[in-house]
């Protein structure tokens, strides 16, 4: 079970207290700051926060705040994306060391190269890349969109679809898609979560609705158990973090399985208390997320670091890409 924000947790000498709690929003008003919060936070930086939830969420809630500042907590290509959509404000991410593994596994580089190997095809990149490599990409998607996104390129185009192989493997199998083309990149956590695992946990509560998230490695073990009779096909949902916050408010069931990153339980436990939430794989932690610790938030907001910026030009291609999956359809969840 996560901790209550009241309760006192230190971090770095940093407790995260009432007190600490009404330091940071002292200095977050007098730096003119908006605090955002990804779900996958520990869950005392996200009831600081004024915003929490996925990172296009988050950044478009930065686009349209008359904050000037933003300190984005979350990992760096969520920072990145903030930037690009608000050019003209200060972002601040409270660990520049908060990477993210997905985002990694291509680079702009690679995508090129990729790019030249098929002449004319439609890049779709997931918005868990960096600044460069949307620079380079047609149209993002989110994993709540990607399936509408890849269905929008005329049937005839052949789609490069990068980074996650698990998203990329879910949108084929949505759209039947044969021309997709799909970059063996992947979340070293969600990749984690695997199907005997799941399949255990189902067998032991058969009555658990199982929310899985499609970068999840047990995505596919999850429709096969539905698909064999093993577990109802209405209790599997294949779901981006936002979405399972509205499935969490309409489900009827009284337990829920969940595979993502261990820090939605927080968001969940607080949309349906009366559920009962636990994660598929307890110990599907990202060490870059909880590196954003109430230290760090405080160190960046009381010295102003670590500021992102981002290439103008490739700042003004990147835009693009984004603004291209806003146009098609509401985008609904993020990552």
């Amino acid at each position: 079970m996560t901790a209550d924000v009241d309760e006192l947790v230190p971090y770095g000498g940093v407790r995260a207290d009432a007190a600490w709690a009404d330091e940071v929003r002292r200095l977050a008003a007098d730096r003119d700051a908006v605090l955002l919060a990804h779900n996958y936070q520990l869950p005392e930086i996200q009831e600081v926060a004024d915003h929490t939830g996925d990172s296009l969420a988050l950044s478009r809630i930065a686009a349209a705040s008359d904050a000037s500042t933003i300190v984005f907590c979350g990992v760096h290509f969520m920072a990145e994306t903030a930037k690009i959509l608000a050019p003209e404000k200060t972002v601040l991410i409270p660990d520049a060391r908060a990477g993210c593994s997905l985002a990694d596994s291509i680079t702009a580089e690679q995508l090129r190269e990729w790019k030249a190997q098929h002449p004319g095809a439609v890049v779709v990149s997931y918005v868990n890349t960096t600044a460069e490599v949307k620079a380079e990409t047609d149209i993002c998607c989110t994993s709540s969109n990607a399936v509408d996104v890849v269905a929008s390129v005329p049937a005839g185009r052949e789609v490069l679809f990068c980074p996650d192989q698990f998203l990329g493997a879910h949108v084929k199998r949505e759209t039947g898609r044969e021309n997709l083309h799909i970059w063996a990149g992947e979340c070293h956590v969600h990749a984690g979560i695997n199907g005997p695992e799941l399949a255990e946990r189902a067998a032991a509560d058969p009555d658990a609705d199982l929310f899985i998230h499609p970068e999840c490695g047990c995505a596919t073990s999850a429709l096969y158990l539905a698909g064999e009779g093993a577990v109802p096909e209405d209790k599997v949902k294949i779901l981006s973090t936002g979405d399972m916050l509205t499935a969490a408010r309409d489900t009827r069931a009284e337990s829920v399985l969940v595979a993502t990153e261990v820090g939605m339980l927080h968001q969940l436990r607080k949309a349906a208390p009366e559920i009962d939430f636990r994660a598929v794989n307890d110990r599907a932690s990202c060490r870059y997320m909880k590196m954003i610790t109430p230290a760090a938030l405080l160190r960046s907001l009381t010295g102003g670091v670590d500021e992102v910026d981002v290439d103008p030009d490739t700042a003004a291609r990147a835009r693009d890409s984004v603004r291209r999956m806003v146009e098609i359809g509401t985008p609904g969840g993020g990552e």
